[in-house]
């Protein structure tokens, strides 16, 4: 098993080396507006929104489908599911809903599916003749993805490395036109410390297949060589890449109390590939893993400047979470999650998530 590991460390090590390379164009702003499918690196999930998404390192169940897939697998019982809803910079109109689902396969492995769409409201149809609007109309934006995730253990039964890897459909369209595209996500996490204190966590997302729209919305009509007989002209859509990029996380807890009470840091970096990259840093407080507090800020280069700003977010973030025994003594639990990540404009981002864990 070390033999594997170790391999499997050295190819994410050389993975995350090309990633992050002057060649790769990691991180460069010049490559910004060159994607699309942006929803896939959308959070709608709580928790880990509390921690600005700083959650590669130490993210598990149904919350690690969306950042590091390794995670699946690390869930305390043997199924886990969730609903998340997010007010997306409330006052926009857009909304975030996502549902998912764990479940253990044997002692080591698990099997996890997750559902995400974008609600943004009627918006008017309007034409050149009726700018005023005639009806009204809303994109269909959904992506769904199944992950699985092997945890190996030590001789004495230890969970020390995990590894996942997930395929996503994203699907966009509205009433005339549409794009579909395959993204995979592939990580691994590494557990260790007296106290398993000290995680790491590698991932990489939104590798994938180019998506370009197609359908009536780009047909036109117009005249056969002839002059003298009308046909429908199909125009090309150009194509866009799947917005991919690396995760690499580190936390470290701190037990006080005989581990009543835990404070954990964690840091994270996260290179764009189509944007700049992101550095953030956070910190979770936890009493009986019964109630919890969190808060992190992620920086990205010139975020504060209006001129050349790339994104919305102020960069700060906070959360809480209560997680409670469905009945005294029982291993069976349903959690509560709230996250709020202040926007520099618009009335911030709004996240609520049930779980049970089962």
């Amino acid at each position: 098993m070390t033999k594997y590991t170790s391999l499997l460390f050295v190819g994410l090590f050389c993975l995350s080396f090309l990633a992050t390379s002057p060649t790769a164009k990691a991180g460069n702003p010049d490559r910004q507006g060159e994607a699309g499918a942006y929803e896939l690196i959308m959070n709608p999930w709580a928790r880990s929104a509390g921690l600005n998404g700083l959650v590669a390192a130490r993210v598990t169940g149904v919350e690690a489908l969306r950042f590091n897939p390794a995670g699946i697998c690390r869930i305390s019982g043997k199924t886990e599911v969730a609903l998340g809803h997010t007010q997306y910079m409330a006052g926009t109109g857009i909304s975030l809903n996502a549902a998912g689902l764990v479940q253990k396969i044997g002692d080591n492995g698990a099997l996890g599916v997750e559902l995400m769409s974008v609600g943004f409201g009627d918006i008017p149809l309007t034409t050149v003749d009726q700018p005023g609007g005639i009806t009204t109309f809303s994109p269909s934006f959904f992506n769904i993805g199944l992950s699985y995730g092997y945890v190996f253990k030590d001789e004495e039964g230890n969970e020390k490395v995990s590894v996942g890897f997930g395929v996503r459909v994203v699907s966009e369209s509205i009433a005339n036109a549409s794009a579909t595209g395959v993204g995979f996500d592939a990580g691994v996490q590494y557990v260790t410390g007296v106290d398993r204190q000290i995680k790491f966590g590698v991932a990489l997302r939104n590798i994938g297949t180019k998506m370009s729209y197609s359908g009536d919305g780009l047909a036109f009509v117009g005249v056969a060589p002839n002059n003298t007989t009308a046909l429908t002209v199909n125009s090309r859509g150009a194509g866009y890449e799947l917005p991919s990029l690396l995760h690499i996380g580190l936390s470290y807890d701190f037990y006080l109390g005989s581990k009543i009470n835990r404070l954990t840091a964690v840091g994270n970096f996260t290179s764009n590939s189509f944007s700049r990259d992101q550095y953030g840093v956070g910190v979770e407080y936890a009493f009986k893993e019964m109630f919890m507090a969190r808060t992190a800020f992620r920086y990205e280069g010139d975020m504060y400047n209006a001129e050349t700003s790339s994104t919305a977010s102020g960069g700060l973030t906070a959360g809480v979470t209560a997680e409670l025994p469905l009945r005294k003594g029982s291993a069976k639990k349903i959690a509560f999650d709230y996250a709020y990540e202040y926007t520099q404009v618009f009335k911030g981002t709004h996240s609520l998530t049930l779980k049970l864990k089962l």
